[in-house]
């Protein structure tokens, strides 16, 4: 099947930047928010964000880097030996607001996932869930506190997000009906 574009390189831009200005605008103390992008889609896109809030703040943004390979729920049914990637959480997250970023929102298992590998870190004060795409058909009860376009799939179709690192390339996001 072809692929239909969804967000054009340009629509991304600023996509981001009207999120990066809404989640800057719901910050209540930078010194105790942070941005955590999910390995490997969310890096791209935490990094992006987290860029406008510096900007707008002024400020440093601390952030991070999580994988959940061995906190999801389809790990012993998957048949093929897990990819490890890095985490990266070198601050302390009890009582901070994190903004966990990932590129498409799907069933809810893999921000599951995401969470339970964050709390094994601490207490945060509370999460907030940054996603791209909304792509409907959720599993579990987990919605988004930002999110850039919500679209309506099949379970068969795809999404596919491709961020260039540092915005060097042609960015866009397409989904291929199953």
């Amino acid at each position: 099947m072809p692929e239909k574009l969804i967000l054009s390189s340009s629509e991304i831009d600023e996509t981001i930047e009207n999120l990066g200005r809404a989640v800057y605008d719901g910050i209540d103390d930078i010194e105790r928010f942070a941005v955590v992008g999910i390995q490997s889609s969310g890096i791209e896109l935490a990094d992006r964000i987290r860029a406008c809030v510096e900007k707008a703040s002024g400020r440093d943004v601390k952030h991070g880097i999580l994988d959940i390979t061995f906190y999801r729920d389809d790990l012993a049914t998957r048949g093929v030996l897990p990819v490890i990637r890095e985490t990266l959480i070198d601050f302390n997250i009890n009582k901070m607001t994190i903004l966990l970023v990932d590129d498409v929102l799907f069933t809810g298992r893999t921000t599951k996932a995401a969470i339970e590998t964050l709390m094994s870190f601490g207490r945060p004060g509370a999460i907030k869930l940054l996603c791209l795409v909304d792509r409907g058909n959720r599993e579990l009860p987990i919605q988004p506190d930002f999110c850039g376009k919500r679209i309506e799939t099949s379970i068969k179709d795809q999404v596919s997000v491709f961020l260039k690192p540092g915005g060097s390339g042609e960015d866009r996001v397409e989904l291929i009906e199953g």
